[in-house]
C-alpha cells in the first residue's frame, strides 16, 4: 500500500507552508479562544483533505496564495464541523485526545465551532474568493443534511440502499468532492477540469466511507490495527451497507430478529457480535468491498483523462491510500 508521506511527496513543500498559515488563519486575540485554537492545531490528522487541494491544484495548473486560502477554508470549516459533532454526539475524545466540549464543555465547544466558521468565511470574502466559498458552502449545507437524514433514518430503521448512498455523498463524500473542485479551481478557469475534479473527489469519497463501514465488521483479532472497534456503528443504529444488504437478503425472521437488536438490544456485546456475525455470513461484506472497488474504479476512470505526472500519480496513490487503510 502507498505511504502517506510519499503520496504528499509532490505538494511536500506547499503543505508546510499552508501549516504555518492555516495557524495563522485560526489565531484570535482572546486568550481562551487562542489556547483552544492551539490545542486544535497540535492535534491534526493526516491532513488528507488539503492533500487533496494541493494535489487537485498541481493536477490542474500552478499552486498559488488562492489555492493556499482554499485548503485553510476546507480545514477551517471541516474543523468547526468537527467540533459541532463532538458535541451533538456527547463523545469525549478525537483522535484519541480529549475533545474540545470534554475539556472546556459544550457551551464554549459550540462557540469556537463558531469562530472557525466565521474565520472561514471572512478568509473567502476579504480575497473575494467567492467561487471557492461557493463550492465550499454547499458542501457544509449537504454534510448538514447528510447528517439529518441519517438520525432521521436511524429511528425508522427502514434505509433503502440508495438511501444509504445520497446520506454518505453528502456526509463524507461532498468535502472530498469540495477539496478537489476547490483545487482545480484555485488554478484555472476550466469547468470541465473543475467538474471532473469534483466527480473524483464524490467517488472517492464514497468508497473512503463504504471503508469506514466496513471496519465496523473487522476481526476482533485486528481491533489493535484499525480504527474502530467492532460494533460501534450497531450500537449508534447507524445502517452501514454490508448491514442493508444482509436485511435486504434476510428471511421476514431473520429481519426482524436484527432489527429488534438493533433497536432494543444494542448496548450489548454479545447481541451486537450475533449482528455482526449475521452479517458476515449473508455476504454483506464482500457485497459492499466489491462495491467500495467500484467507486474506487470509476474515481479512477475520471483521473486518468488528466495528464500524466507527479499530480495525478500521487491522486492514484491517495484513492487507493483511502480503501487499502488499516484505520
Amino acid at each position: 500500500m502507498p505511504n502517506i508521506n510519499d503520496i504528499k511527496s509532490p505538494v511536500a513543500a506547499e503543505m508546510e507552508i499552508f501549516e504555518q498559515k492555516f495557524r495563522q488563519s485560526m489565531k484570535s486575540s482572546v486568550p481562551l479562544l487562542d489556547k483552544i485554537t492551539q490545542y486544535i492545531v497540535k492535534r491534526k490528522g493526516k491532513q488528507i483533505r488539503p492533500m487533496f487541494v494541493f494535489l487537485a491544484a498541481r493536477l490542474c495548473g500552478e499552486i498559488n496564495d488562492s489555492t493556499y486560502r482554499a485548503a485553510a477554508l476546507i480545514e477551517l470549516l471541516h474543523t468547526a464541523t468537527l467540533v459541532h459533532d463532538d458535541v451533538v454526539d456527547d463523545s469525549n475524545m478525537r483522535r484519541g485526545f480529549f475533545s474540545v466540549n470534554a475539556l472546556w464543555k459544550n457551551k464554549i465547544a459550540v462557540l469556537v465551532g463558531d469562530y472557525l466558521l466565521s474565520r472561514g468565511l471572512l478568509l473567502s470574502i476579504d480575497h473575494n474568493d467567492f467561487h471557492l466559498l461557493h463550492i465550499v458552502s454547499n458542501a457544509v449545507r449537504e454534510m448538514s443534511e447528510g447528517e439529518l437524514l441519517q438520525i432521521e433514518k436511524a429511528r425508522r430503521l427502514d434505509i433503502a440502499e440508495p438511501v444509504y448512498f445520497e446520506i454518505i455523498r453528502q456526509k463524507t463524500a461532498s468535502l472530498i468532492a469540495a477539496c478537489c473542485a476547490c483545487g482545480a479551481a484555485s488554478v484555472t478557469d476550466n469547468e470541465a477540469a473543475q467538474k471532473s475534479m469534483q466527480e473524483f473527489g464524490e467517488l472517492t469519497g464514497i468508497a473512503f466511507q463504504i471503508k469506514d463501514d466496513l471496519f465496523d465488521y473487522g476481526d476482533p483479532e485486528e481491533q489493535g490495527q484499525i480504527g474502530k472497534p467492532t460494533g460501534i456503528d450497531i450500537k449508534e443504529k447507524k445502517m452501514t451497507l454490508p448491514l442493508i444488504f444482509a436485511l435486504n437478503n434476510a428471511t421476514a425472521t431473520d429481519r426482524r430478529r436484527i432489527i429488534n437488536i438493533i433497536k432494543n438490544h444494542n448496548e450489548d456485546p454479545r447481541k451486537v457480535e450475533e449482528v455482526v456475525a449475521f452479517v458476515h455470513k449473508s455476504g454483506g461484506i464482500q457485497y459492499a468491498t466489491e462495491k467500495m472497488y467500484d467507486y474506487r474504479r470509476r474515481a479512477l476512470d475520471i483521473l486518468h483523462t488528466f495528464p500524466e505526472g507527479a499530480a495525478r500519480t500521487a491522486l492514484h496513490d491517495l484513492l487507493i491510500f483511502t480503501t487499502e487503510r488499516r484505520k
